[in-house]
């Protein structure tokens, strides 16, 4: 006898029917940027984003991204993602394997209707344009590397330290939060759902309006 399938989180899935109503932001694609510290929850929230939207393809940026190339990836990213979804093609992603420290074999990615991108840094300035919407895991910046680095254990302690430092540089440098259109908080028993920084009177339709277009189309 099959167990029954949890519940759905009726905040994932009210931001689901409202995502689906967004325009296309990237050729036929609504691109849906999931960002926020390490150890926030961003990939256990964009899987559960991802079910409540049918299945809808989930890009980790962890598969972009290199030991050496922890945030040096937005070419990689453009040429490989990017572009050719704007051209309604299939993208082809090389996903990073972190414990061989090579490029895997190419997957191919079909544009789809909606597509998150997850990962520290997706909603960088240089994706923004190109994003539906931008989410940021309302989580605090030291209890979510706590968290990361319970998650991954000892022996990753060093990658951490290096880890910490150059998310500090990043965001220093290209903050994500201020132009979020949503904050996803995390609770006990699922997410709430809040206005984000990007949403401001007067500013026309968004995510937090109502069900109008994104005020980042």
């Amino acid at each position: 006898m099959h167990a029954s399938p949890a519940p759905m989180d009726p905040a994932v899935a009210a931001l689901a029917a409202r995502l689906r109503r967004l325009p296309p932001s990237c050729g036929p694609v609504r691109l849906v940027g999931v960002d926020g510290h390490a150890g926030s929850g961003k990939s256990t929230f964009a899987g559960l984003l991802a079910d409540a939207l049918d299945g809808a393809p989930v890009l980790h940026l962890d598969d972009v991204a290199t030991h050496e190339e922890l945030f040096s990836w937005t070419g990689r990213l453009l040429e490989q993602v990017i572009e050719p979804f704007r051209h309604g093609r299939s993208a082809r992603c090389a996903p990073y394997d972190w414990r061989a420290r090579a490029f895997g074999p190419a997957r191919v990615l079909p544009p789809a209707p909606v597509i998150a991108v997850e990962g520290v840094g997706a909603g960088r300035r240089a994706l923004r344009p190109h994003l539906a919407a931008l989410l940021w895991m309302e989580y605090p910046q030291e209890a979510a590397w706590a968290r990361g680095q319970a998650r991954d254990g000892a022996e990753q302690s060093e990658f951490w330290a290096g880890w910490v430092r150059a998310e500090r540089r990043h965001f220093a440098e290209d903050p994500s939060r201020p132009f979020a259109d949503l904050l996803i908080r995390p609770g006990d028993t699922g997410y709430e759902v809040l206005p984000g920084p990007a949403t401001t009177p007067g500013s026309g339709p968004s995510l937090t309006e109502g069900d109008g277009p994104s005020a980042m189309c």
